[in-house]
């Protein structure tokens, strides 16, 4: 008997893959049966080798050696997953099995991910690809019945790896390149670098903005509060005002109502998912994608990883009834329109379609979901039905006041149909909690007020003129970035120097884009701060340090996008492989032979530790770092952990006014203790000593009397 093997990207893909096919009999590392052995990979099996795989001298990393470029690529097995590949490589040397299926993610990294198994393990069997965009079992079962070719994905392996070498080439010749140069590990990345870069830029934006102040003339009319357009010079709002003051009516010169049409949301891609889920539930970027993730391993989404917001023309039909389905699932029981047209649109689907609730979600156990899967569950379900929908209606009136020659202004608007947003406060208001601010109640009820009263006027007649006022104000700077604003940049950046044909602009991918972020941060270029539903991204000194040394083909983020780019032409098979890898490499070299190292660069790489007291151990100061305030003298051994078991202990935590007290005193006294043991709380005094070997030993003090109570020494763990 002959076999296909079956290779998927996880175990737990693999798992419903065989269900549908019918490989039911468990072995070690792969299913059996029905013709078919269905195995995995677990991440990347496969992976490049380090540069000193290529020669013994690039363990040390000197400026000499740079660039460091390979003419033939080294790969190396990951050793954590070592006994895998070695089950796959058995498997696919059998002389049973045939041919091969591709089942790995249908995108340029899963394409990869295969690629380097089948070519690591010398295998030269024939291979199909499984190309679908949904796990449920009808799809699967579908997309086994139309195998393609995979010879025909060669232009989308070509390009997963130019992004995995070029990635390499960047990362590794410039972290050393400026590692070496500057004395500290300083990493580069091809995306992070300009990402940092725009974070950067942004936050000197702000800190460099001067606020200039602006006037405003406000009058009262016909109970509408009107204003003017700015001035610029105080003096002349004021001549204004003082006209104004002398006038006893204001003419209405305009009466403009209006009705405007809001047209229904696009489909989710997955960069708009993460803006969506960061706007509204405030998580981040990462998380969105392992919760989407998720939802589509256990088959109630699409595929997640996806830049498109359509859906094809064959899904059409299917739409009425998903849609009708969802709704029913959600309990939305008023009438419903479904206009399926609406987000269909093939030329704009390239690999997969939008992301969509698949029929699966009508049978599921909403209360079995993670929370954070059930919000990014309402919020896909909620954008297709909302996206279905007619559009929302909004009724608007501009009304102009005239007097002392100067126009006022003032606009009221409602929503008169509802339309596609009934259904969406329907379901974000049950299940993800976006329900309306109090700001936003206090604006629809200004907003009805006000047409109340624009109802009464007519155009051309005058009106008692009321309280006429100045109000000064000042212009503000652009807000921080967030995860939502951050990712429209990364996704726009370059869209100005790009021709309007081009399909996709911006720097990383939908894939990618989340990671990089969270890289940022995990290196310390970047930190989140912020209450729980805002968090903004701001630049460390380190991150501002590396992007000031940092020349501009690095960090530009036009430059990326152009690459990013390129990456695309050579999947659709536009634009050569080696070319791309040539430019490259080109501009690499020349960084390493041009690059002139930035003077003063030492100060601005190490900033001003803040002092917060003196060592107990040998009298200089002590500082704070990032894990804990430590004593500025290197030979000297006396630090506060910030993460303290003592003081977690007790339930508190090594704050930097608990450590200056300690330094000054000796001791801090701590009001709400908490026992692990009885749940009981106490109040305290920690009295602090120093042993033999530099380190601080805490004890615990009771009031009246009580004595000593336990001995900790202060570890970091």
């Amino acid at each position: 008997m002959s076999y296909k093997l079956v290779i998927a990207e996880k175990p737990s893909v693999a798992q419903s893959i065989a269900k549908v096919i019918g490989a039911d009999k468990r072995e070690d590392g792969y299913l059996e049966g029905n013709g078919y052995i269905v195995s995995w990979c677990v991440g990347h099996l496969v992976e490049l080798a380090p540069p000193e795989s290529y020669d013994e001298k690039y363990e040390k990393w000197r400026y000499e050696d740079l660039p460091i470029l390979p003419s033939e690529w080294n790969y190396q097995i990951a050793e954590a997953t070592r006994k895998q590949f070695g089950i796959l490589k058995k498997l696919m040397e059998r002389e049973d099995v045939t041919g091969l299926v591709e089942a790995t993610d249908a995108g340029r990294e899963g394409e990869l991910i295969f690629r380097l198994v089948y070519d690591q393990a010398k295998c030269k069997k024939p291979f199909e690809r499984l190309w679908i965009s949904s796990m449920e079992d009808q799809a699967i079962s579908d997309g086994f019945s139309h195998l393609k070719n995979g010879r025909k994905y060669d232009d989308l392996y070509r390009a997963a790896l130019c992004r995995e070498r070029a990635d390499w080439i960047v990362g590794m010749n410039a972290t050393r390149l400026f590692s070496t140069l500057y004395g500290q590990t300083l990493n580069v990345g091809r995306v992070m670098t300009p990402t940092l870069a725009m974070i950067v830029q942004r936050e000197a934006e702000i800190d460099g903005f001067k606020p200039e102040p602006i006037y405003r003339l406000s009058i009262s009319c016909g109970g509408i509060t009107a204003l003017s357009d700015r001035f610029e010079k105080k003096h002349d709002a004021e001549n204004i005002l003082n006209v104004l003051k002398e006038q006893k009516t204001a003419q209405v010169t305009k009466i403009d109502p209006a009705d405007k049409q809001e047209k229904a949301p696009q489909l989710y891609s997955l960069t708009a998912l993460q803006r969506d889920a960061n706007r509204f539930l405030g998580f981040t970027a990462q998380q969105t994608l392992d919760y989407t993730q998720s939802l589509y391993e256990k088959k109630l989404v699409t595929y997640p990883r996806t830049d498109s917001r359509f859906l094809t023309e064959d899904m059409e039909t299917m739409i009425p009834d998903l849609a009708g389905k969802m709704a029913a699932k959600f309990g939305y029981t008023r009438k419903m329109a479904v206009h399926p047209k609406q987000v269909i649109n093939n030329s704009k689907v390239s690999d997969h379609h939008a992301i969509i609730p698949t029929v699966n979600v009508a049978d599921a156990d909403f209360g079995e979901l993670p929370s954070g899967e059930q919000k990014v569950l309402s919020l896909i379900t909620a954008r297709l039905l909302s996206a279905l929908g007619n559009p929302a209606v909004r009724n608007e009136v501009d009304v102009e006041f005239t007097c002392a020659d100067t126009v006022f202004r003032a606009k009221a608007k409602n929503i008169r149909e509802k339309g596609w947003r009934d259904i969406q406060e329907w379901i974000m208001g049950s299940r993800a909690e976006s329900t309306d601010s109090e700001d936003d109640k206090k604006e629809k009820s200004e907003n009805a007020d006000m047409l109340a009263c624009i109802a009464t006027l007519t155009n051309g007649k005058s009106y008692p003129l009321q309280n006429p006022k100045m109000e000064e104000g000042k212009t503000t700077p652009k807000k921080h970035f967030t995860e939502d604003s951050l990712l429209s940049a990364m996704e726009r950046a370059g869209a100005d120097e790009m021709p309007e044909e081009v399909e996709r602009k911006g720097i990383g991918t939908s894939a990618t884009r989340a990671a990089t972020i969270e890289k940022l941060v995990r290196i310390g270029f970047v930190e989140r701060k912020g209450n729980k539903k805002t968090k903004y991204l701001l630049p460390t000194h380190k991150g501002v340090a590396l992007i000031t040394v940092m020349p501009e083909q690095i960090q530009s983020p036009s430059m990326t996008a152009e690459w990013e780019q390129k990456l695309l032409d050579v999947e659709k098979g536009a634009f050569r492989d080696a070319e791309f890898m040539s430019e490259i490499e080109g501009m690499i070299t020349e960084l390493v032979r041009t690059y002139k190292i930035i003077e003063d660069a030492e100060v601005l790489m190490h900033p001003v530790l803040e002092e917060i007291g003196t060592c107990p151990c040998c009298g200089r100061h002590i500082v704070e770092r990032q894990k804990g305030y430590s004593c500025e003298n290197r030979q000297c051994n006396f630090v506060l952990w910030k993460q303290n078991r003592f003081f977690e202990a007790l339930g508190k935590k090594m704050t930097k006014p608990i450590a200056v007290k300690l330094l000054s005193d000796g001791k801090v006294a701590l009001k709400g203790c908490k026992s692990k043991k009885t749940g009981k709380t106490y109040d305290t005094t920690v009295i602090m000593t120093v042993d033999e070997n530099q380190r601080a030993v805490f004890e615990l003090n009771f009031e009246k009397g009580a004595g000593k109570y336990g001995k900790s020494k202060n570890k970091k763990d």
